[in-house]
């Protein structure tokens, strides 16, 4: 899966947690024997609790599934990796989606510790695929397929774990988004270090960014809408070749817009600057149009007309035939906000 990357270093874990952050072999082949011989327990009944590579790996399923998406009655429902779970550790989803909750602090009465690993692992990426890995090795030593655990990260292969969309936002903005929140933990939670849940909040903002962007790149299944250019090349999905960024900037959206798939647009380097600045845009129909200034200098300057010309863009947008159209309230905020004002 190679999605963008969190900023971090490696830390050095406190005793406490260093059964979820440096799992050692040993560890990891008793807790997948104590999965193994599980039964499933009627509804109703105390399951058995959580050991550590379940914890992690529910806060890895994070990166995928929004759990606040989810209740007790729509669990079910949850994607990929959540019902391969219920089936290998004997669980409901509920659990998992419980255990999510747990994990990013929603719930105060989750364990402090899951939240501190939450905090450390979801800062740290490199920290992150080590633990995944270490722990789908175990796991297949261990006779457990990719049919019962999927590769869901896509990291088994030598893919390197990043997070998609993280070049839109800037860390300063981050902040003055979270300046509210951060003031609200920390009279509600005051559990939990003010460092830990600084990181929490970061990797909420973050990983909110990255599902957001998947959205958009799925759906339009991964090529630029401007040019076409398809990040599939050579029988291997190329995911830098392309971007997913909001059509009205991160900064200037509300939390809904900033999660909204309508609000994206999947394009290439060159076209994403380029309509970021203003010197393309669309309208309600879909159609492109130049800034002014843009087609004449295309006459006398090929560089400017091999990249914004007519090919590679098209007169109107490429969307495939079952893709979510753009929002107009979006197309418009950026036709009077930036196209204008370029």
């Amino acid at each position: 899966m190679r999605v963008g990357h969190l900023p971090g270093r490696r830390k050095v874990a406190p005793s406490v947690i260093s059964e979820f952050l440096d799992p050692s072999p040993a560890a990891l082949a008793a807790q997948w024997k104590s999965v193994l011989a599980r039964e499933e327990v009627p509804k109703g009944s105390r399951q058995v609790p959580f050991v550590p590579s379940e914890v992690v790996l529910s806060l890895c399923a994070s990166l995928l599934v929004d759990h606040r998406r989810f209740g007790s009655s729509s669990a079910h429902r949850a994607g990929m990796p959540v019902q391969h779970f219920a089936s290998l550790f004997k669980r409901r989803p509920t659990s998992f989606i419980a255990k999510m909750a747990n994990l990013d602090g929603t719930r105060s009465h989750g364990g402090r510790h899951e939240v501190e690993v939450a905090s450390l692992m979801l800062s740290d990426s490199v920290l992150m695929q080590d633990v995944y890995l270490r722990i789908l090795r175990s796991a297949r030593s261990h006779g457990i397929d990719e049919h019962a655990l999927p590769d869901f990260l896509e990291l088994e292969n030598g893919e390197t774990l990043w997070l998609a969309g993280q070049e839109e936002l800037v860390q300063s903005e981050i902040e003055r988004s979270l300046e509210q929140s951060l003031e609200k933990w920390s009279s509600e939670r005051n559990d939990i270090p003010i460092a830990t849940t600084q990181r929490l909040l970061t990797s909420r903002v973050r990983i909110g960014q990255h599902r957001f962007a998947a959205g958009v790149l799925s759906n339009h299944e991964h090529r630029c809408v401007f040019c076409g250019l398809s990040a599939n090349i050579g029988g291997r999905r190329r995911p830098r070749l392309l971007t997913a960024s909001h059509i009205k900037p991160w900064r200037d959206s509300t939390d809904k817009e900033r999660l909204d798939r309508r609000n994206g647009f999947t394009a290439c380097p060159t076209h994403d600057i380029a309509f970021d600045t203003g010197l393309i845009t669309v309208d309600e129909d879909l159609n492109l149009h130049y800034a002014p200034g843009v087609e004449s200098d295309m006459e006398i300057e090929s560089p400017l007309r091999a990249a914004l010309g007519k090919p590679p863009l098209r007169d109107r947008l490429i969307l495939p035939d079952k893709a979510e159209r753009p929002d107009v309230v979006y197309l418009d905020w950026h036709r009077t906000q930036i196209y204008v004002a370029s």
